[in-house]
């Protein structure tokens, strides 16, 4: 990426600059704008500003430089890797609770990428170094299964099939109340929120259809939770997360978009939650097409990881 210059017109007088910037051109975060504007890469009227909190008059002028992105030194890193299938095209591995997938100035290493780099040299670097063999993503603390690329062939053929739709991604989740239908689909549009830039939500500038479906497995009224199989239609950012927060729903344990703690009702709901140290959502199942033989492959979890397993025993 070449350094990039964007010029906005202010239309709101009191707002903050990082504030204007983060609505205005919603590729990054509120954080990363003050950054750059600390780094005197914003001018409000030709004039260099420095105060992220600085405030706008209607009408200003406010430029933007966007600096080149610098890539990052990733190293292969010898990080534990639990392999479900392998061949010379792909590998389908488990992601544990509370890994990165990819390297970002915030993560640098002991991500997925730095183990698959070590583990499988040959790995495809078709997104990048920095993506190496990375088709598609799981957020950090949602733990399950993912198909990687080795070769470059693969990657091209199972990027098709994720915008084709033709990759069956099956999920359990606990979540928080008592799930009325047996069956049921919810279909909301999802973007990056204009409340909060960190999150999704449902309303969004930019807002893309998103379709999850839903099967209701278990409901224990006496913990007020219950346990879902979902498969995801699309594939939006924390799209589970959001969907089923909207519809009063919310994982267990979600940090971001689910209830406080103090709203789950027992006493083993709520130690559940204080020793899990992510939300209780697994990607089980991965089904979709061999790139180089046409075979559909099936590959499924045997057990869900800990502490979900046991604790969904002891409901």
């Amino acid at each position: 990426m070449e350094r990039e210059e964007l010029i906005f017109k202010s239309e709101e007088k009191g707002i903050r600059l990082d504030q204007f910037l983060a609505k205005a051109y919603p590729e990054f975060s509120r954080s990363y704008y003050q950054k750059l504007i600390k780094d005197g890469m914003v001018y409000v009227d030709e004039k260099q500003t420095k105060k992220p909190s600085a405030k706008l008059k209607e009408n200003q002028s406010v430029r933007l430089i966007i600096p080149p992105a610098q890539s990052l030194d990733v190293k292969p890193e010898n990080i534990p890797l639990e392999v479900h299938y392998e061949d010379q095209d792909i590998a389908v591995i488990y992601k544990p609770p509370g890994m990165v997938v990819h390297p970002s100035p915030g993560h640098t290493s002991g991500t997925l990428v730095n183990a698959l780099l070590y583990h499988f040299g040959n790995v495809s670097q078709y997104g990048g170094r920095e993506r190496a063999g990375i088709v598609h993503r799981l957020d950090k603390d949602t733990a399950g299964l993912m198909v990687v690329a080795k070769s470059e062939f693969a990657h091209k053929e199972l990027q098709k099939q994720f915008q084709e739709r033709t990759v069956d991604k099956r999920y359990k989740a606990i979540v928080v109340g008592i799930v009325q239908k047996d069956h049921g689909l919810i279909d909301l549009p999802i973007g990056r929120s204009i409340y909060n830039r960190q999150k999704m939500g449902t309303v969004s500038t930019n807002l893309r259809d998103a379709l999850t479906e839903y099967w209701t497995e278990k409901r224990w009224g006496n913990h007020n939770l219950s346990l879902v199989d979902i498969k995801l239609h699309t594939g939006r950012t924390h799209q589970i997360r959001v969907h089923f927060s909207q519809i009063g729903h919310p994982l267990l344990n979600d940090r971001v978009y689910g209830f406080k703690k103090s709203s789950l009702r027992s006493d083993i709901s709520r130690k559940f939650s204080e020793e899990m140290n992510f939300h209780a959502l697994v990607a089980y199942r991965l089904s979709f097409t061999h790139p180089r033989t046409g075979e559909r492959l099936n590959i499924q979890l045997q057990k869900l990881p800990e502490p979900i397993e046991s604790y969904i025993s002891i409901l």
